[in-house]
């Protein structure tokens, strides 16, 4: 577990590097529920309901949609380039690259929590704490990257800290607060993983990243297009066909059965 977590997380942002735009990394991301129903038929050997394809695929659809539709919006990204078109291509297949073997690790690696959960007992807590702490050591190997951009962080412009007369470089205050919200948030993962299937929580996740999207929209003032509106109905049509909240609802208001008087 500590393996595939370090190997994502590193695949993850290295893959950046290789003319890789951040819409497509995380159009990426946003698969992880093909390749987690994908990877769960062929480990677990579990077989899904028809409607449970449907949704997926919307939701998917619906996240790179809006995804896509806000990248068209936005300033275009800066990509290094070789001056060689072919050397510049081979380098963004090898980003694609990255990018699938990312995705298909961290689809992996939730199957291996539930397989953990389902054979070991529901330990949230130690979890979290070792597949965090055990890959630490690992960053070492990329410790003249971390040294640059502790750098940077440093140099960046000093905020007041809460008003009060002690200043810290923004960069460094963005990331105190994206520690907290993250650990909240993985925490909260974590749990969820020892109550829920792994397809589940790859669903939760992948909401959460679309209200975040969502959010980013709405907050920086960019124009929400008859696109996201589209792939705002997908994502929402497609989740309550994950939970078959229709079914539940008809089952609700379906009018008791009478049972036969036995004499």
């Amino acid at each position: 577990m500590v393996t595939y977590f370090f190997l994502t997380s590193v695949i993850n942002n290295y893959a950046l590097n290789f003319n890789v735009p951040l819409p497509l990394h995380m159009i990426f991301k946003a698969g992880s529920l093909v390749a987690n129903l994908l990877l769960g038929i062929i480990i677990l050997k579990r077989s899904y309901k028809p409607s449970k394809y449907l949704s997926v695929l919307m939701v998917t659809a619906g996240i790179a949609l809006c995804t896509i539709a806000s990248a068209s919006k936005g300033e275009a990204h800066h990509k290094a380039t070789t001056g060689n078109p072919y050397t510049d291509y081979l380098w963004w297949c090898v980003g694609i690259g990255m990018l699938i073997v990312a995705l298909l690790l961290s689809a992996r690696l939730g199957i291996y929590q539930e397989q953990l959960y389902s054979e070991f007992g529901k330990h949230p807590k130690e979890a979290l704490f070792y597949a965090h702490a055990l890959p630490l050591p690992g960053f070492l190997l990329l410790g003249k990257d971390l040294y640059h951009h502790i750098l940077v962080f440093s140099a960046s412009e000093p905020l007041h800290l809460f008003g009060t007369s002690l200043l810290i470089p923004k960069l460094w205050l963005y990331t105190m607060g994206n520690v907290v919200t993250q650990y909240i948030c993985i925490r909260s993962v974590y749990n969820l993983t020892s109550e829920c299937t792994s397809l589940t929580v790859t669903l939760v996740v992948t909401l959460r990243k679309f209200f975040s999207l969502l959010f980013s929209i709405f907050y920086f003032m960019n124009p929400f297009t008859v696109y996201h509106w589209i792939g705002t109905a997908l994502v929402f049509s497609g989740t309550f066909i994950f939970v078959e909240l229709f079914q539940k609802i008809r089952d609700q208001l379906a009018p008791p059965k009478k049972e036969k008087k036995t004499e």
